[in-house]
């Protein structure tokens, strides 16, 4: 499948305009959090990023995830990527004096891109 055509197709099921750089489709999701870090408010590192590349013959590429969440958002967020058989792959800080605490979670899959997304997509309204 042409990579531009499936790539248009995994920002439409994430809501937002794809990109396409060295062959790896990215969307990256703004979160609307009001955090502070060191007493300073923080807009710059508040998103999600969801890509795909390695894209093989049968259709399946390589998934990956990343986005911030606070922490009462970690535990049903963390099930539904679980549960649809998302590889969870670290939760932790990436900065400290955060008020309120937030965290990164990374999650990966090999599958068809389209499917990784639309599961994102169900994760991500637990979130909204």
């Amino acid at each position: 499948m042409d990579i531009n055509k499936l790539c248009q197709q995994f920002g439409q099921i994430l809501n937002e305009t794809p990109k396409i750089n060295n062959g790896v489709c990215t969307v990256e999701i703004e979160r609307q959090l009001n955090v502070t870090i060191q007493g300073r408010p923080s807009r710059g590192e508040l998103h999600a990023e969801v890509s795909f590349e390695s894209l093989d013959h049968d259709g399946h590429a390589l998934n990956l995830g990343e986005t911030v969440l606070l922490e009462e958002e970690v535990p049903a967020f963390s099930s539904l990527l679980i549960r649809n058989g998302i590889i969870i792959s670290a939760l932790h800080n990436h900065w400290l004096f955060t008020k309120p605490t937030i965290l990164y979670i990374h999650f990966q899959s090999v599958e068809p891109p389209l499917n990784f997304a639309r599961k994102v997509a169900e994760a991500f309204k637990v979130l909204r």
